[in-house]
């Protein structure tokens, strides 16, 4: 999910699932953290489930090059496959794949972390985070146990309680949650569905009219854009990706006019791994995992229907994973796995057009991304 105040990984099935199934996602949030201007930075968290750690670089406004921040990166539990941060930008919550639990740490000015134990148990295997836009909940997909667990966020200590759970298809990989904090969805990446769920004052889930939709094959990324009007989703193994209206009131689903779309007119399957609405709203960025590549669109504002930008696909490293915004949509971020390193764009804001700057290397096949200024 994308946060405007304030980036997806993809959780891999064994091997497919496991190099895919710990890093497969969307949701990389993106937090303003204070500050900006010529000549700032902003402060990025990368997870690597290989390093069992979290990293922290600083990235600058101008170049985006990131430089590593002393004393990182810092020890997780097994197998990080996502990061989120609260609102406040004062913790951040992570997912430990390989041992059942979330990770609170706490952030310093500097960008520090400290882990704050104990550790908070989930299902099994927790593919994926969303917190809600008020920082009150914290939400886990747990891609073994076939549920979404919810948790109360003590605001000011970041302690979590749990609340609630609800079943959900098989295997659901990565969540995405409405700016209003209604309604959360998951992608079933075994199921080929997604589910949609009301959520209560209380952290309870009802499923949301029609509940689950059908969508590609392995489904992966998910994603809502910034009005809560539009729903989108990278299918794995089908090679296209959804797009769904979202009713305001209900949270139900409606197929967009031609949906779902292929990235490319080929015989061969191109599995999509990832998908991300820009802050504007007005662009959409789907990764290509195979074919190393990121596809941009323009969203019709009306229908959510996408439409291929002409200078379209954009090359980026081996085995794109994940894809995040910056703090303030000027930089767009792809994590590539396969080369464990991260392809930075700058995005053009009248076209969407992507261009290459940097090319940083990171931790070992990184799973995900989140940025705060």
């Amino acid at each position: 999910m994308v946060w405007r105040k304030g980036a997806q990984t993809v959780f891999m099935r064994v091997t497919v699932v496991a190099t895919i199934l710990a890093g497969l996602l969307t949701f990389t949030g993106c937090i303003f953290f204070g500050g900006g201007g010529n000549g700032g930075h902003q402060m990025a968290f990368i997870t690597a489930p290989f390093n069992g750690g979290i990293a922290v670089y600083t990235i600058s406004d101008i170049t985006g090059k990131f430089t590593q921040l002393l004393g990182s990166p810092y020890p997780t539990g097994i197998s990080p496959t996502q990061a989120v941060l609260a609102p406040s930008g004062k913790f951040v919550y992570l997912a430990n794949g390989g041992e059942n639990d979330i990770s609170l740490f706490q952030v310093a000015s500097s960008g520090a972390l400290t882990e704050v134990m104990p550790r908070t148990p989930t299902g099994v295997n927790p593919s994926a985070l969303a917190i809600d836009p008020g920082g009150t909940f914290l939400y886990a997909a747990n891609a073994s146990s076939n549920t979404i667990d919810s948790y109360k966020v003590d605001t000011s200590k970041g302690a979590l309680t749990a609340a609630s759970s609800v079943a959900t298809g098989f295997t659901p990989l990565k969540l995405a949650i409405a700016p209003s904090g209604k309604f959360i969805y998951v992608s079933n990446n075994s199921s080929n569905s997604v589910s949609g769920f009301a959520i209560d004052s209380s952290g309870g889930f009802t499923p949301v009219p029609g509940s689950p939709y059908a969508v590609g094959l392995g489904p992966n990324g998910i994603i809502v854009d910034p009005a809560g009007k539009f729903l989108y989703v990278a299918s794995l193994t089908g090679g296209n990706f959804s797009g769904f209206t979202i009713d305001s009131g209900s949270g139900a689903l409606t197929p967009m006019s031609g949906s779902p779309y292929a990235v490319a007119v080929s015989t061969t399957v191109i599995p999509l791994s990832a998908v991300l609405v820009d802050h504007s709203g007005k662009y959409l960025y789907v990764t290509a995992v195979n074919a190393n590549k990121v596809y941009a669109y323009t969203i019709n504002a009306t229908t959510g229907v996408p439409a291929l930008i002409s200078s379209s696909p954009f090359a980026t490293g081996g085995g794109p994973a994940f894809i995040s915004n910056d703090a303030e949509g000027q930089f767009l971020f792809v994590g590539n796995q396969g080369t464990s390193d991260v392809s930075v764009f700058r995005i053009t804001q009248s076209s969407g057009v992507l261009t290459s700057i940097q090319t940083e290397s990171v931790l070992s096949a990184p799973t995900s991304m989140v940025v705060i200024k």
